[in-house]
């Protein structure tokens, strides 16, 4: 399926390009999120009358993003979980409890965006990269301790 994309899209294409992706992928990902559309005629011409509006808007979602990325590089966080002697935790700390801690301290940051390399159920340090748009990431540490 032909669409233009109404932002960047992380191996897809820029704004404004014009891309050949999966029916699927377009139809139940990109066009409901308001990522693209298809690219028909009316379209184009709707899109080249919007580009600068379109352009503003995602320099603005892009200078949000990196500003809260300054302030997130290098925080750490600790979270403690029920642990076993051993150190092994019972379960696991996900990206959910990550963002959730995040929240607390006053960053506004979704579980989809929390980038955890492999699962962790020990107690220890850990590296957590978060995602915020497109190209800005930042990197996080997370230190798991035993809960009291």
């Amino acid at each position: 399926m032909q669409i233009i994309l109404l932002e960047k899209v992380l191996n897809v294409g820029q704004l404004g390009d014009v891309v050949k992706v999966k029916d699927g992928y377009a139809r139940n990902f990109l066009i409901p999120q308001g990522k693209a559309r298809r690219a028909t005629a009316a379209a184009k011409a709707e899109f080249e009358a919007r580009r600068a509006e379109l352009e503003k808007a995602q320099a603005a979602k892009l200078a949000a993003a990196q500003t809260v990325a300054e302030k997130l590089t290098g925080t750490q966080l600790t979270i403690a979980s029920k642990a076993g002697v051993d150190g092994r935790l019972f379960g696991s700390v996900t990206n959910a409890d990550v963002a959730e801690v995040l929240k607390t301290q006053g960053f506004d940051v979704s579980k989809s965006q929390v980038k955890i390399a492999e699962a962790i159920k020990t107690i220890g340090e850990y590296a957590v990269q978060v995602s915020l748009f497109t190209d800005v990431t930042s990197d996080i540490t997370v230190v798991v301790t035993p809960a009291a």
